[in-house]
């Protein structure tokens, strides 16, 4: 995407008006941005990109020239790292910046984009990208648009997406997501794409100290909290499961699947207290705690793992660093 700044911003007027509420609305954006445990490179893209619009105005003001930029990104990670909550946010960021006009999020996979027949393929990803019109439209797995080879439809897509960003490259970003390695690969088979996408942020891992604060994150919308002795068992689960977890172990996913879990378990050992105070209400214990990760393990990965090789069943992940 090209971006012209300014465009769809707020021009003359009231200077205490539109630009003083999109200004407000902005930073409103950017503290739900610095509350998101770790990615710290999306941060510090924001930032930079912040300081270039503005900067960039500034030159207008004093009749000097203003360049392009390109804001067509690729995500690299493993589930559950944050790329579709990163990618929802900065579209409404953007909004507030002037970048895009609607600011809206359309998260397409495979299916969405590729027909079975001659000719479908471009019409479902022209009709994708009319949805995306004004905002982001995230691919994700865009890897699996280039499987199949040569008369595979995928690369009918890839050829739609990227005349799209050409014709709407100034209200069109496009953001390509996926695990790291089969991005990597993806790009070198199709050369071409990796110029056009001059934002690459890596997403990863989230460490056990990371994974705590989510938790703790998590609860604390719901107005629950840990006692002392849960908090450690909760520890002790997400270490586990970072050591000897599957490579693809869910981060935040597994995460809120351990918090509605364990909140579903002290419903149960509350139903028959015929009076429950506040407290207990709110209270995690230990006990709601136990016996849990198996069940979110299964419900997350076993059907992934089922489809993985056995050598790549018994891999051991270590990202669990402090």
């Amino acid at each position: 995407m090209q971006v012209k700044i300014g465009l769809t911003g707020g021009r003359g007027g009231n200077r205490g008006g539109p630009r003083a509420a999109a200004s407000s609305k902005l930073e409103e954006l950017l503290q739900q941005l610095d509350k998101l445990v770790g990615l710290w490179p999306v941060k510090e893209l924001v930032r930079e990109i912040r300081a270039y619009v503005e900067i960039q105005r500034r030159r207008r003001e004093e009749g000097l020239f203003s360049s392009p930029m390109a804001l067509h990104m690729i995500f690299k990670g493993n589930p559950g790292t944050g790329k579709s909550t990163v990618a929802r946010l900065l579209g409404r960021i953007f909004k507030e910046m002037g970048i895009l006009s609607q600011g809206h999020l359309v998260e397409v996979e495979r299916a969405d984009l590729v027909g079975e027949y001659i000719g479908h393929t471009a019409h479902k990803t022209r009709e994708q990208m009319r949805k995306a019109l004004g905002g982001i439209l995230f691919i994700d797995e865009a890897y699996s648009l280039a499987r199949g080879g040569e008369r595979d439809f995928g690369r009918e897509a890839i050829d739609v997406l990227v005349k799209g960003m050409e014709d709407h490259r100034d209200n069109l970003i496009l953001i390509l997501a996926g695990y790291k390695e089969e991005m990597e690969y993806f790009l070198e088979t199709n050369p071409g794409l990796r110029s056009r996408f001059p934002i690459h942020i890596d997403f990863p891992d989230y460490s056990v100290p990371e994974l705590m604060s989510i938790a703790e994150l998590m609860f604390q919308e719901r107005q629950y909290y840990l006692t002392v002795e849960a908090r450690v068992e909760l520890e002790r689960i997400l270490r586990r499961e970072a050591i000897f977890g599957h490579r693809y172990n869910g981060n935040a996913r597994l995460v809120r699947n351990i918090v509605e879990k364990a909140m579903r378990k002290q419903a149960v050992r509350l139903l028959d207290k015929a009076h429950l105070t506040r407290e207990e209400l709110m209270t995690i214990t230990k006990e709601d705690l136990l016996g849990i990760v198996n069940n979110c393990r299964e419900q997350e990965f076993l059907g992934d793992v089922e489809r993985l090789p056995l050598k790549e069943r018994c891999q051991i992940c270590y990202n669990n660093a402090s």
